[in-house]
């Protein structure tokens, strides 16, 4: 095949890697402060795909005009989820941490094929077929929108946690957790805040999606385990660590789809993870733990 394919299917590829990196960053950032694993990350991210949906088809709106409310939404749920029910299992095992959100996880998929049925559902809004021409790279304007919202939001996240007060709180609690409470900082707050914004993260990214693929209340699971392959190829809790792997995986997944069959795509994504923890464990970008 020319050249010129391949070079649209990796940008492709990279334009939607920058939205799962999103995904995984709201799943990055709650294990990395909390060091709890959200097993219910890609069902959150299917309720913010429903409401961007719900409210394209009754209000007109735009599911990019709707990412900061899903993402507002998405935040309350996520703060509250964590300072109500997860705050209590914070210092139990791990396996109770891993059955609660998987029920949470069962919870929010059952209730959404109740509410929405199992049919696929999806949006066509204005730029749904439009598309931009730069040399011989050909993308669609629904991706180049979506990366771009991506960007902005990761962007205002790196922010946050780096020149606001409480972000630097949230990462005083992440580095040192007796250190927190012993300064008198409310770590049970910052841990819910913290929560509030992956669960934000992956709202937002969900709105994103939704011009670019149709969701089905099924997609969760895969998406949750997307985002773990993400999160531990970039590295476990590094933030650009998960932008990094959202575009390996999206551009690995394009290019594998095009050069085998689109069903084999995931085998390459799966591939990658693999030889990251042969080679090199604590991910592209992570941190070796003494």
């Amino acid at each position: 095949m020319p050249i010129e394919i391949y070079l649209n299917v990796a940008a492709s590829g990279l334009l939607t890697g920058l939205v799962y990196g999103l995904m995984a960053l709201g799943l990055s950032v709650i294990f990395g402060v909390v060091r709890v694993v959200n097993f219910a990350h890609g069902e959150m991210m299917t309720v913010g795909m429903y409401v961007a949906i719900l409210a394209f088809t009754t209000l007109g709106l735009d599911p990019l005009v709707m990412m900061i409310p899903i993402a507002a939404i998405l935040f309350v749920f996520g703060y509250l989820m964590q300072a109500r029910m997860i705050n209590p299992f914070i210092n139990r095992p791990e396996h109770s941490q891993f059955m609660l959100l998987v029920a949470v996880a069962l919870i929010l998929v059952n209730l959404q094929l109740i509410f929405f049925g199992p049919d696929a559902r999806g949006v066509q809004t204005s730029y749904s077929f439009d598309s931009y021409q730069i040399g011989p790279v050909i993308v669609d304007a629904a991706k180049v929108y979506a990366a771009v919202a991506a960007l902005a939001v990761a962007g205002a996240l790196f922010a946050f946690f780096r020149f606001t007060l409480v972000g630097k709180a949230i990462r005083a609690c992440a580095d040192n957790y007796q250190g927190a409470l012993v300064v008198g900082l409310n770590v049970k707050h910052l841990y819910a805040l913290t929560f509030g914004l992956g669960a934000a993260c992956v709202g937002a990214a969900g709105a994103m999606l939704v011009p670019i693929i149709d969701v089905t209340p099924t997609i969760g699971p895969a998406y949750t385990l997307l985002a773990f392959v993400i999160v531990i190829t970039g590295g476990l809790g590094s933030m650009p660590g998960a932008l990094l792997g959202g575009v390996l995986i999206g551009v690995t997944e394009a290019l594998g789809g095009v050069l085998f069959t689109p069903s084999a795509k995931s085998m390459f994504a799966f591939a990658i993870l693999v030889l990251v923890l042969l080679f090199r464990p604590q991910g592209i970008l992570g941190r070796k733990t003494s």
